[in-house]
């Protein structure tokens, strides 16, 4: 995929669709806005002018009324015009930030499954969601008055020096002294701070989601203080970085301030100089008032542009994370996609490390599942079983040799058609805030409601199903009622029926179940598995006794294949493991006799 080359202002442009018009017309009103904004101030120099002309018979200031009446008219056009421009930039910004979220939405549905192990929900939000937000306020308030703060410098400078030269040079002495503490402010070490501060937001975030989700086994084995720790270092390190920035910009600010402050320092004084060389008092007196009264003004306009710059930078920042995301590869589609023979599987020299780790989760890993064939990975913890699982549906792509569905190569596959042909149970079921006939049909969605009710009889939720008046109608989660884990994965399981794939994987699927509803579970499975090629992963290892093959996975290896019967005859690691399994079986708690 072609990386988008337009960043920044001409990237929410070209998001902004048609609406661009209404950006371009906001700011060229806010900018006519900023230089009528100007105008009163030399109406009111005209009345002072011609007050001083007519004094003391002020009855002779005939211009004084109809300036008067000027100036309200200028400051009313340029309220109204400045209005026009939020309307325009505010309906821009809408379309803008909608574009925005629809982009990122329709770029997350391409990316490879595995991206979502890797990037938790709560930064996705942040990228996502605030960075649209933030986008909207520039695009609405910021951007508006960034084109009148360009015009704005402009603006002064002719007026600063059509009066009197040497007064306006006077003035800009402060202004070109703060425009140098507001470089040391900002440029320099200070110039990445916007970055630091958004990755210190999306840490808190992320963390803040992450304790939000695990309250409820916090409260259950009461950690509540422990488990606050991350989320409250999250907290400690914004907060750090926050007051060390404030620190070191103190100096540099209070410079700034008293700076762009002291205009009347250096304007009284040098106006007092001059009036008394100047051959028209009277006339150097009316230009002293006049940037007197206009001055102010220059403080205001760069207070203005200190804030709208770092408006801006936040904006850029929160622009180019959302383009970053945009810019993630999508799954790879190939150009000639292949159609597999038959429904085996298999894996060929696969060697696969995860991105950013040196070891390989995966290595030089082959086996094949015969179509109708049902095989089972065991093993030890984090020997790489689900990654195995995972490389079938192409959560990720393998670095090293191939997996293949039919004799094809997953990669050479539409994923489209991938999908089709795979179903997953996986250990944490999910299900929608939505009905139980929602959730099972959310596998076809254009399954009947005889359909879903068939599926779910054959995944033993019928006994479910009983349990509530609506039936199949019965909303789970949030407003509704709540399922228990072995539930759930009747649930999913009945969701993964009414899918029908001729390929299954199914990862830990009882892992969470009670012994009740580990047995409707098994039972669902035969229903599921019938004539399928059956990928399994299981720790307890009575489920897997009567499959075709069992492959114990080690580092990432296959360290010994068979059936149940032919492993345990070789005593090797299986057979420690069954061992083991025993043992857990029979473990019970007693009491000592004597136990005083």
């Amino acid at each position: 995929m072609k990386k988008n080359d337009k960043k920044g202002i001409a990237w929410l442009l070209e998001i902004a669709g048609s609406h661009r018009i209404l950006v371009l017309m906001a700011c060229l009103l806010s900018a006519i806005s900023a230089i009528l904004s100007f105008a009163p101030y030399i109406c009111i120099w005209y009345v002072v002018r011609d007050v001083f002309a007519a004094w003391p018979d002020l009855s002779a200031a005939a211009g004084v009324t109809w300036y008067g009446w000027l100036a309200v008219g200028f400051a009313v056009l340029s309220i109204v015009l400045y209005f026009v421009a939020l309307m325009c930039s505010h309906l821009a910004a809408f379309r803008i930030e909608k574009n925005m979220r629809k982009e990122a939405m329709h770029k997350i549905v391409t990316l490879p499954l595995g991206f979502f192990d890797q990037h938790t929900s709560g930064r996705m939000r942040k990228i996502i969601d605030d960075n649209a937000s933030v986008t909207h306020t520039f695009m609405a308030h910021l951007l508006p008055d960034l084109a009148g703060a360009v015009v704005m410098p402009f603006a002064i400078l002719a007026l600063l020096f059509v009066f009197d030269w040497r007064l306006g040079l006077v003035s800009l002495i402060p202004v070109a002294l703060s425009i140098y503490y507001l470089k040391q402010m900002m440029g320099g070490d200070r110039a990445g701070t916007v970055q630091k501060y958004m990755d210190a937001l999306e840490e808190m975030n992320t963390e803040a989601v992450e304790y939000v989700r695990g309250i409820p086994v916090v409260k259950v084995f009461q950690q509540t203080v422990y488990s606050f720790k991350n989320f409250h270092q999250a907290i400690l390190d914004y907060k750090n970085w926050t007051l060390d920035y404030a620190f070191n910009c103190r100096a540099p600010m209070t410079k700034y301030t008293i700076a762009l402050n002291g205009t009347f320092v250096l304007l009284i004084p040098a106006g007092l100089l001059l009036i008394a060389h100047a051959p028209d008092y009277q006339g150097f007196l009316l230009n002293l008032i006049f940037y007197i009264l206009f001055t102010p003004v220059c403080a205001v306009m760069m207070n203005k542009i200190m804030r709208l710059a770092q408006g801006y930078f936040v904006a850029m920042e929160a622009v180019t994370r959302v383009t970053e995301l945009l810019d993630d590869e999508p799954l790879p589609e190939p150009a000639h996609p292949q159609q597999p023979k038959d429904h085996s599987v298999a894996f060929k020299n696969v060697s696969f490390a995860y991105q950013g780790s040196e070891d390989y989760a995966v290595r030089d890993l082959s086996f094949k599942i015969p179509e109708g064939k049902t095989y089972a990975l065991v093993g030890p913890s984090g020997g790489g079983k689900t990654t195995i699982a995972s490389l079938i549906p192409r959560f990720w792509d393998v670095q090293e040799g191939s997996v293949e569905v039919g004799g094809v190569d997953v990669r050479q596959m539409a994923s489209d058609h991938l999908m089709d042909q795979v179903a997953f149970v996986f250990q944490n079921a999910h299900l929608f805030k939505a009905s139980i006939l929602e959730n099972i049909r959310f596998a076809r969605p254009d399954a009947s409601r005889e359909e879903v009710l068939r599926a779910a009889e054959l995944a033993q939720c019928t006994e479910i199903l009983d349990k509530f008046p609506q039936g199949l109608e019965t909303v789970v989660g949030t407003d509704g009622i709540y399922l228990s884990g072995g539930e759930q994965q009747r649930v999913a399981l009945a969701r993964a029926i009414l899918k029908d794939a001729p390929i299954v994987v199914l990862d830990e699927a009882t892992a969470f179940a009670d012994p009740e509803n580990e047995y409707q579970i098994q039972r669902a499975f035969e229903k599921l598995t019938a004539n399928k090629t059956v990928l399994m992963i299981a720790h307890r290892l009575s489920s897997v006794r009567n499959v075709d093959c069992i492959l114990v996975i080690q580092d990432g290896m296959v360290k010994e294949q068979g059936t149940h019967d032919a492993l345990l005859a070789q005593e090797w690691l299986y057979a420690e493991m069954w061992q083991e399994y025993q043992r857990s079986v029979e473990w019970k708690v007693g009491k000592e006799e004597n136990y005083v």
